[in-house]
């Protein structure tokens, strides 16, 4: 087997984290309302067009499921409990969130970064039944073990969390207030960066380098963010942190695969 994730996995993954999105929007507008303090113009906008997102969505799930059934190697399924577990905590904590914009959902930014990185790893690890993927739930364990999972999953989290941290920030006038939010996103992008150079170094046959100068790339992006992120607007700023995400797979394709 081809241990190059091909395009329908791509497809399928990119399809069920785009439902996951839109479910989440949905259902922050329909507990909370659209008027309330959490709730932003992009809330605001999957409510004003949520037929369309409903249809939407459920077409992208029927899509994602086909895929899955029909061209996905069976051992996928042995990856799904797990995966679930992240879908269903992701909502639990979605539906028992504080509403007060004053708290950060740390608890739930972990959840959605860990599952985001789950499921794009786990895509890539049914393929390479070398690695230990290929059909058992020890597989998939051992997927969660793999220090690319770890430093990839963190980075989404941060990614997450710069966002309310940001906002956190520019809602409060207390200094030290401001000065908790800094430290809390900048100390554990140094720490994620520092990590992802060392274990690059100490990849002497370079199988992994490219992969830790990408999660280099995004943490490095994100503080740089961090630290001029009073010259952007919010929106801007989200946009940015998305970006900060995609330019790492550049880095990361522009070495020479191994």
């Amino acid at each position: 087997m081809d241990s190059t994730p091909p395009w329908y996995a791509h497809v399928a993954l990119g399809l069920t984290v785009w439902v996951i999105y839109v479910a989440d929007r949905l259902l922050d507008v329909s507990l909370r309302g659209s008027d309330s303090e959490r709730c932003e113009e992009r809330h605001r906008f999957h409510a004003r067009h949520r037929k369309t997102f409903l249809i939407g969505a459920a077409a992208a799930a029927l899509v994602a499921v086909l895929l899955v059934v029909f061209r996905m190697p069976f051992a996928i399924y042995s990856y799904f409990l797990i995966a679930g577990f992240f879908v269903v905590a992701f909502f639990i904590l979605s539906l028992f969130s504080n509403d007060d914009p004053q708290r950060i959902p740390y608890a739930k930014n972990v959840v959605a970064g860990f599952a985001f990185a789950y499921g794009t790893a786990m895509t890539v690890h049914v393929f390479l039944p070398s690695l230990g993927g290929g059909g058992s739930m020890g597989g998939a364990l051992e997927l969660m073990k793999f220090r690319e999972f770890v430093c990839f999953g963190v980075l989404c989290v941060l990614n997450i969390s710069a966002i309310d941290l940001w906002e956190h920030a520019n809602r409060s006038t207390d200094p030290e207030v401001k000065a908790a939010d800094e430290i809390a996103l900048s100390l554990p992008l140094t720490l994620l960066g520092a990590a992802a150079l060392v274990f690059a170094l100490l990849d002497h046959e370079m199988t992994t380098r490219p992969f830790f100068y990408a999660i280099l790339t995004g943490a490095a992006l994100l503080q740089i963010l961090n630290r001029t992120r009073s010259r952007f607007s919010m929106e801007s700023l989200r946009v940015l942190a998305d970006a900060a995400l995609l330019v790492p797979l550049l880095v990361f394709l522009a070495f020479p695969q191994n």
